[in-house]
């Protein structure tokens, strides 16, 4: 079984590319997997076996 996590994506001025990277780091060492990245909505969908 999946689990899934949506996030809002808030485009700034500075530092954007690294605060993309930190959080995506940051989700990808708790399980989970970009599965979707919608840059019109600014939304990040994340995916995770539940039972883990």
């Amino acid at each position: 079984m999946k689990e899934y996590k949506v996030i809002s994506w808030s485009v700034g001025l500075t530092n954007n590319n690294q605060r993309l990277e930190d959080t995506l780091n940051e989700y990808g060492r708790q399980g989970w997997r970009v599965v979707d990245l919608d840059h019109d909505r600014s939304r990040i969908v994340f995916e995770r076996d539940k039972n883990r």
